[in-house]
């Protein structure tokens, strides 16, 4: 008799099974026809405010200043994400020598031209941690001596362009509105929440969590082994445009990194060492442009949204060599801690466009602003 009963259980719960798979396959199926059908091009090729951006703007202005007030290291107020550098190095951009005529915009325009760089690798966080933590990483390039007028009418003195990218290649928030609701629960130690911001499941952002969660990598075994994104687009002549620098192995001595002990706290910051200025042996990646096909959903801004490389393929434009140097001392600490880079550093032919790059070119600078002053007062 209970024999049965055990076999009649058994079979009840395997159909049970059987059941909830089979919806939760429809439902897999429903979901992904209704973002296949959300998510669908033609897009817009021109920027589209939303009202009351500005003011949105000005509040997560006012709450990233809030971050790097509550992450203040002992006397130095640090950026509001990107704190810890694994170092500023110097760097080299050559523009290829047989440059397609359509890729020569802005600073590629000519073929074969060197530029100067400054070239800063970092993790995401707002407060300094262990590298072996999941983090984001992120690779900003400074090119120096650009003529042009620059974005910026109060910095014409600057004759810069900066990429500013992190190694993921879409963001974990759609606009601005997002972005302050997000940074804000951050701000209140609510990381998680930051994707529940009520109780109604409408509001929930699981996609996004999700993008957050792929973001937060482990580590790389070194700084020099990883892919960068622009994340938000930019103008490059008359076409709209993300950018990617990548690792060119092929254009470097080959090289191996001898396993570094990611136990310790700043491992890539001594992998970084071990290659430049131990082994002094290269690093090479290429930098590349994804030109928008309007045609296809590759939105300007929702940021949230990758560009799929089968809409539109990454083009390279340059070559980044950074040379073997020595660069970990305290005097080169000290002037990477005082860069500043910002999307909005270079020239029109570049300006960034997208919800999230106009957010940048307030809270870039006013946290800049802000850390830079507090510093000098101490």
């Amino acid at each position: 008799m209970l024999t049965k009963l055990w076999l009649r259980l058994g079979t009840w719960l395997g159909k049970l099974v059987l059941i909830l798979i089979a919806l939760g396959l429809i439902g897999w199926a429903l979901a992904t026809g209704w973002y296949a059908w959300q998510h669908r091009g033609p897009v817009s090729t021109q920027e589209e405010v939303p009202a009351g951006e500005a003011a949105m703007t000005q509040d997560t202005l006012q709450t990233a200043i809030k971050i790097v007030d509550q992450h203040r290291d002992n006397t130095r107020y640090l950026r509001d994400a990107h704190a810890k550098a694994h170092g500023c190095v110097k760097a080299e951009v050559v523009v290829l020598d047989d440059l397609d005529p359509a890729l020569r915009q802005g600073v590629f325009a000519q073929p074969g031209k060197t530029w100067q760089a400054v070239m800063r690798l970092s993790n995401g966080n707002a407060y300094p941690q262990f590298d072996s933590m999941r983090d984001a990483r992120g690779m900003a390039i400074k090119l120096q001596d650009v003529p042009g007028t620059q974005l910026i009418q109060s910095q014409q003195g600057r004759n810069e362009q900066d990429f500013v990218m992190f190694n993921h290649p879409n963001f974990f928030v759609s606009d601005v509105a997002e972005y302050r609701q997000n940074i804000g629960a951050q701000a209140d130690g609510q990381k998680v929440m930051a994707f529940f911001p009520t109780w109604d499941p409408r509001s929930w952002q699981i996609r996004h969590l999700f993008i957050a969660l792929a973001t937060l990598a482990p580590a790389p075994a070194s700084p020099t082994q990883t892919t960068y994104f622009s994340v938000s687009p930019y103008k490059f002549g008359a076409a709209n445009a993300k950018y990617r620098v990548a690792p060119d192995p092929d254009s470097c001595p080959t090289y191996t990194l001898p396993a570094q002990n990611e136990a310790l706290p700043n491992f890539l910051r001594s992998a970084l060492n071990q290659q430049l200025s131990r082994d002094r042996v290269p690093a090479c990646f290429v930098l590349q442009i994804q030109r928008q096909n309007a045609n296809r959903f590759m939105p300007i801004e929702d940021t949230s949204i990758e560009w799929k490389e089968s809409d539109a393929p990454f083009e390279t434009v340059a070559i980044v060599k950074v040379p073997a140097q020595d660069f970990d001392t305290p005097r080169e600490n000290l002037a990477c801690d005082n860069l500043s880079f910002n999307p909005w550093h270079g020239i029109e032919e570049h300006r960034p466009i997208g919800g999230i790059n106009r957010l940048r070119k307030a809270v870039y600078d006013g946290v800049s602003q802000y850390r830079h002053t507090r510093n000098a007062e101490q």
